[in-house]
């Protein structure tokens, strides 16, 4: 992998996920200043894989297919929601895990988003449909992808990943616990200011 140790070097390529145990959405973005495009997304079907054991494996085999492929510089994952079933979230976070596993074992820096922060980046609205989140990250990209209903998990993970590039083009990535209100970060970021 590539060295982003240097504070300054913003990553160029990142990778995007949205985890699933039936269907996993991946996307990845190089950045090119203020512009977004897409190298590779798509979704990884593990519906027809009954083993739930051998889904994790899949989902680490694909995350460490595309790390070598592509050599992502940073890793962008969509935190699990909380719902009422408790085993449908035990499996997500399971997925979310061997995702993590695999980005983190490439030498990847790991970022996660809520559903509603990449929502809120992308549409400007933290309760925005799936569909409306697909239409406006077609408007963000270079090279606009036909965007299917069917797919739409690629699209969220491509939600994702804009998600942290816009993060990090704010500066405010990667920084830890958010401060509430913009005194509070910059008493803790005093060298995120210009003078």
């Amino acid at each position: 992998m590539k060295d982003i140790s240097n504070n300054d070097k913003k990553p160029s390529v990142i990778l995007g996920i949205d985890p699933g145990t039936r269907f996993m959405g991946f996307a990845l973005i190089r950045r090119e200043k203020n512009t977004v495009k897409i190298i590779e997304m798509g979704s990884l079907i593990l519906s027809k894989i009954e083993d739930p054991y051998e889904r994790l494996s899949r989902i680490h085999e694909k995350i460490t297919a595309l790390a070598q492929l592509h050599q992502p510089e940073a890793f962008a994952i969509e935190a699990p929601f909380y719902g009422k079933n408790v085993q449908s979230m035990l499996k997500l976070g399971r997925a979310q895990g061997a995702a993590l596993a695999a980005a983190l074992q490439a030498g990847l820096k790991a970022q996660e988003y809520s559903p509603r922060k990449v929502k809120k980046a992308v549409t400007g609205n933290g309760n925005a449909s799936k569909e409306q989140v697909s239409e406006m990250v077609g408007h963000i990209v270079k090279n606009k992808p036909k965007m299917e209903r069917e797919n739409l998990d690629a699209t969220d993970a491509l939600a994702v990943a804009i998600c942290h590039h816009l993060q990090l083009q704010s500066g405010i990535a990667g920084l830890g616990d958010q401060p509430k209100d913009w005194k509070a970060f910059i008493k803790k970021h005093p060298d995120k200011i210009k003078r």
